[in-house]
């Protein structure tokens, strides 16, 4: 109860602080792009309960059927203000108001589309679905200072299930594993470090803190024979 009432107080907070911020991406997706300014999507939450994720809309409305749900670099796809809010990770903001439902926290797995879960995750990959999902989390981080932009247009789904969501998935697992008030604090900090630091266009960051236990569940250590 107490760690629920921090996270709907943090969600206030942060909407009231950054409502400009939310106005003027509603204003340059108005200008930009024909459409609604948010995106609802499809997600995998607390115990697989599927739940209305929401976004603010980076990409033109009309697309073929059957579009990949996975965003390669420079997708042709995303418009132009789109591609800016995308890199400064404030095309998630509304997701500030999932937390207020209830669907979300500030810090957790980060959700994933329904047919992938059900597609490609492994049963140790179920237990990142035991806590509530959340804006931000080493996973998060990993995929977007580096993993998101090797994505290429082609069959991007492809490349993202065999070659970025098993780290991804790793990261998030062992953030279950070791979830906590004050690992939370640091994560929501490094967030806001790394958001930052790409605004101010910096090109590499340091490795994440996890990647050594990532490691161990990703290429486990095998016994010599």
């Amino acid at each position: 109860m107490f760690t629920r009432l921090v996270h709907v107080l943090v969600a206030l907070i942060a909407l009231v602080t950054l409502s400009p911020v939310l106005a003027l991406a509603a204003v340059g997706i108005r200008l930009s792009s024909d459409g609604p300014v948010l995106f609802r999507a499809n997600r995998v939450g607390l115990n697989g309960k599927i739940f209305c994720m929401y976004k603010f809309r980076t990409m033109h409305v009309a697309q073929d059927a059957g579009a990949s749900p996975i965003t390669a670099k420079d997708d042709p796809r995303v418009f132009a203000f789109g591609s800016w809010l995308r890199r400064l990770k404030i095309d998630e903001l509304p997701q500030l108001f999932n937390i207020l439902k209830g669907d979300m926290a500030i810090v957790g797995p980060r959700p994933e589309d329904p047919r992938i879960v059900s597609a490609s995750y492994a049963p140790p990959h179920l237990e990142t679905l035991r806590i509530l999902p959340g804006l931000t989390s080493p996973g998060t981080l990993y995929y977007y200072l580096h993993a998101e932009q090797r994505i290429e247009v082609g069959d991007p789904q492809r490349y993202y299930v065999e070659q970025l969501l098993p780290m991804k998935l790793a990261f998030d697992l062992a953030y279950v594993r070791e979830a906590g008030l004050f690992y939370d604090v640091r994560i929501v900090f490094r967030t806001i470090w790394a958001i930052v630091s790409i605004a101010m266009g910096a090109k590499t960051l340091p490795e994440p803190p996890e990647l050594a236990k990532v490691r161990e569940l990703v290429y486990p250590t095998r016994q010599e024979r």
